[in-house]
């Protein structure tokens, strides 16, 4: 799988198999997160791996009872730590890159995941003291993204997505003209397309004018 196709046949899943998920490939989905780029590269994460079924069950209740995140054997909760951040960028770096940097960490997860076979999804809605309470978290750090992951129980529907004509503009809000984005093609790959085929038209108007003479 190419990463193209990884990230196009990425789903939201909510539905898992009762059905464990092997260690290696939770390492391995682990690992991408570990080299998610960061600012000043602080890396200032860690990963809570939430594997028995009574945590994940305070999990889900936490996530405004969201049940079904209790039914994937893997719930992984990405931790931010934005002190870390704070000392370098101030606010900005504790309220911002800090939010930044663990966003970047859950789709190198969720990626991954697709990849070795498994369904994931992103959770944001959760009470993040009472997270912090079941997990026993320590005073300075923040759970910003909780991803339940294991082998899925359904195959959602491609989401609809807005054109890419109608979200790309050239060099300022609004902005279109030679770099303008038609249907998934720029301008100029529509014209390098139209001068290669008036070559090949030339080509045969040539050989026909030949054959004429």
């Amino acid at each position: 799988m190419n990463v193209e196709e990884c990230i196009k046949t990425r789903r939201s899943v909510r539905k898992y198999l009762d059905k464990a998920v092997e260690w290696g490939k939770i390492v391995k989905i682990l690992d991408a997160g570990r080299f998610a780029p960061s600012a000043g590269n602080l890396q200032n994460w860690k990963f809570v791996v939430v594997k028995k079924e009574d945590v994940r069950k305070k999990i889900s209740e936490a996530a405004f009872n969201q049940e079904w995140m209790e039914n994937a054997p893997i719930n992984i909760v990405i931790v931010g730590e934005p002190d870390k951040a704070a000392r370098f960028y101030g606010v900005r770096g504790e309220m911002l890159y800090t939010l930044q940097n663990c966003a970047i960490v859950a789709e190198n997860m969720m990626l991954v995941a697709n990849e070795v076979g498994l369904g994931s999804c992103w959770v944001g809605a959760f009470d993040e003291s009472k997270v912090k309470r079941v997990l026993n978290m320590p005073e300075g750090v923040v759970p910003y993204i909780i991803i339940p992951i294991g082998y899925a129980g359904e195959k959602p529907e491609m989401p609809s997505r807005v054109e890419l004509e109608h979200t790309v503009y050239i060099d300022r809000w609004g902005g279109k003209g030679q770099g303008y984005v038609a249907k998934g093609y720029t301008s100029f790959a529509i014209k390098e397309a139209i001068d290669n085929t008036r070559k090949a038209l030339d080509k045969v108007s040539k050989k026909l004018n030949k054959k004429k003479e």
